[in-house]
């Protein structure tokens, strides 16, 4: 960032891009946690087939006491919305209190039984 700042006067002599702020930012710890949350979103977009968002928020504090050489409070903070898989369905029917229940409340009841089982045949 120095290439920007005009070393006899101390002026910014351009602005620095924003890419290069967040790569500097914390040595570089913020750029590698923004890529790791960045290919978190790409991997959950692909295994879902939705979109998803990632928001980068910086946020700049005045300086202390309000003096203008103070330096300022930089700080970068970011958010993904990350698309989940669909929850699979049940269909359900509602009893007469209006309680989901599985089985029609409506539909008859049968009592099946179960035949005997017997080792012998018979002959007719």
């Amino acid at each position: 960032m120095t290439d920007h700042i005009d070393t006899t006067t101390g002026e910014i002599t351009e602005k620095a891009p924003v890419a290069a702020f967040i790569a500097s930012h914390l040595n570089g710890r913020t750029e590698e946690e923004l890529s790791t949350e960045f290919h978190t979103l790409l991997d959950a977009v692909r295994a879902h087939g939705k979109k998803g968002s990632m928001t980068i928020t910086i946020i700049v504090e005045p300086p202390a006491n309000g003096v203008e050489s103070a330096p300022l409070p930089i700080g970068v903070e970011s958010a993904i919305k990350a698309p989940k898989p669909t929850p699979v369905k049940s269909l359900y029917f509602l009893d007469d209190d209006g309680l989901p229940v599985r089985e029609d409340p409506r539909q008859i009841a049968f009592n099946f039984r179960t035949a005997p089982t017997t080792d012998t045949f018979k002959d007719a």
